[in-house]
């Protein structure tokens, strides 16, 4: 059964409901969603609206992203945009924030960690609305802490801007992803964490991919490599192994493929260490580096896709991988099929991607692009293809 393309928003919930989620009643949505019983009757049988946060926390409660709930697609987008000028201003005032109140250290550290959550799970709607007064009470609360306070609230803010960057650099704000870096880069010495600063350089190379100049990039995070710490503790282990990782896609884009295959086989080394988790705000294990295998063979591309399908045969990510993660996975599948002359398979895959994490999957160039390839050669094909290209806004 395909979900409802009509009815509003109140039958998509009752459609998640009860057919994605067989035999969740209304009661157990109210009560893990913390909303009223009343409310969302009321909301399934279109007699009341639903705010940005009910209608997230339904989609929490409900395990989707919230895009999946909307009868308009196109709003997540404007939210986003929209809300990009706010997150501009939050930045340019770090140094000069607006006077306000700032909440206790813990409290700022549940936050934190919570916008890391929803950037692994792509739900970049609520970052957008919700990083610019964050990142403004960090700034306040760095500003007037002690010594002892501020080394922790400096790495508050190194993670809070890699949130808000992962909605600027997906959302194609690339001036305002390379503004954010920076200050990354600025308040990572602050914290005094040297796994935070590896970190700051995984995170860099997006300036590095958007300029093309990926030779660049592997020299920097080869640098970066250096300054990091010996791999004796998980962690660092991780740190490491993520570097690596990054290090192997981006050898793949300047097509050096000796280098890519000796930071490929390094990070296999490292993570096969450690257990799959996050570290330091990155997913890194054996599944994430077993997923750069793919993107690594998509990278270099020619006689290296048939690694990409390969792996894919053998082995596909698990559940528990944050969900940007997975769905990276079949984009990047998506392309190496394509390549290979897969055409229903590559549609097959960026459906399963869209599914998993519906704005990085839209946002994504590479999804636009293939998606307007499969248009073209499968121009007799059934009316989800059109759909799905118009959704995309692919090119």
């Amino acid at each position: 059964m395909a979900a409802p393309t009509g009815g509003g928003v109140g039958r998509r919930i009752a459609y998640y409901r009860s057919v994605v989620r067989p035999r969740m009643s209304q009661q157990e949505l109210a009560a893990a969603a913390c909303v009223a019983l009343g409310t969302i009757r009321k909301i399934e049988r279109g007699e009341r609206g639903v705010s940005g946060t009910t209608l997230e926390a339904i989609a929490d409660a409900l395990g989707i992203d919230p895009t999946l709930l909307l009868a308009d697609r196109d709003t997540a987008r404007t939210r986003v945009h929209d809300a990009l000028p706010s997150l501009s201003a939050a930045i340019a005032t770090y140094d000069l924030p607006d006077d306000g109140p700032v909440r206790p250290v813990p409290e700022l550290r549940a936050a934190v960690a919570e916008a890391a959550r929803w950037r692994l799970a792509a739900q970049y709607t609520r970052i957008a609305r919700e990083l610019p007064e964050l990142l403004g009470e960090l700034a306040r609360g760095y500003h007037a802490a002690s010594a002892v306070e501020r080394a922790e609230l400096a790495g508050f803010l190194v993670r809070a801007y890699r949130s808000a960057d992962a909605v600027a650099y997906k959302f194609g704000a690339r001036d305002l992803s390379a503004r954010l870096i920076d200050l990354m880069r600025w308040a990572g010495p602050e914290a005094g964490d040297p796994l935070l600063s590896a970190s700051v350089a995984y995170v860099r190379t997006e300036t590095f991919f958007a300029a093309r100049a990926h030779a660049a990039g592997l020299r920097a995070l080869e640098h970066a490599l250096d300054s990091a710490p010996a791999a004796r503790t998980t962690p660092e282990i991780a740190a490491r192994g993520a570097l690596h990782m990054r290090a192997a896609v981006i050898a793949g884009r300047a097509h050096d493929a000796s280098a890519a295959a000796t930071h490929l086989g390094e990070a296999r080394s490292l993570g096969d260490q450690v257990q799959e988790d996050v570290y330091c705000g990155t997913a890194f294990g054996p599944e994430s580096v077993r997923i750069h295998e793919v993107s690594v063979a998509v990278s270099l591309g020619n006689d290296h896709v048939h690694r990409a399908l390969d792996v894919a045969r053998e082995w596909k990510p698990p559940q528990d991988l944050p969900a940007e993660r997975r769905s990276g996975f079949y984009i990047e599948l998506a392309r190496a099929q394509l390549w290979s002359g897969l055409a229903d398979d590559a549609f097959e895959s960026l459906k399963v991607a869209r599914h998993i994490a519906p704005q990085h999957t839209r946002e994504h160039l590479w999804v636009r692009e293939d998606a307007g390839t499969l248009r073209r050669l499968k121009r007799s094909d059934s009316e989800s293809l059109t759909n799905f290209a118009e959704w995309c806004a692919a090119t």
